[in-house]
């Protein structure tokens, strides 16, 4: 609502806004990606495919609520043998490839979530474990997988990333302008 609507559609670099943010999934050592979406499915689908048409896509119909919904959708969907999930958000276009493969590695090495950081702040991605997939399910309202990680305490890992990519997200239109600001 800040942006006004349509914000993943929105130009960035002669782009919609989610192309950066899939290019940022499609750089973590996954199978696959899948995407969730809510508002705007049909248009957003659009984009996805014409981005990469072997990108999954799963609806989130109690989208409004908000990102738990989205998060429950995601994870439900994914197949039985999945071992973890990375959660990247289609507003966070700057995310560093660098701590991709730290996080999935923290979560291999028996970390039930590892989470990117900037300078001591916790961001996005996430990758949470198997383990804590049922918590998921029980998540509500607008926080997405936070309640889970608080939960968790030290047990989380956390990476720190080289930039703040892993903090920024557009959240209104002027974010657009400061996107590929890095400090």
């Amino acid at each position: 609502t800040r942006f006004g609507g349509r914000k993943l559609l929105a130009d960035w670099n002669g782009a919609p806004l989610l192309h950066a943010a899939l290019a940022c999934a499609r750089a973590a050592p996954v199978e696959g990606v899948t995407v969730v979406t809510g508002a705007d499915a049909t248009d957003i689908a659009a984009c996805v495919r014409a981005f990469d048409p072997a990108i999954r896509l799963v609806h989130a119909p109690g989208h409004a609520e908000g990102m738990a919904a989205s998060l429950r959708a995601g994870v439900a969907s994914l197949p039985a043998d999945t071992r973890a999930a990375f959660v990247f958000l289609g507003d966070m276009p700057r995310v560093s490839p660098e701590v991709l493969a730290p996080l999935a590695r923290a979560v291999q090495a028996g970390a039930p979530a590892a989470a990117a950081a900037f300078a001591g702040r916790r961001g996005n991605p996430v990758v949470l474990a198997r383990e804590v997939f049922d918590d998921v399910a029980g998540l509500t309202g607008d926080t997405g997988a936070r309640p889970i990680l608080q939960a968790l305490g030290a047990r989380v890992v956390i990476v720190e990333s080289p930039d703040d990519g892993v903090l920024f997200d557009v959240d209104a239109p002027d974010d657009l302008a400061r996107a590929n600001v890095r400090p």
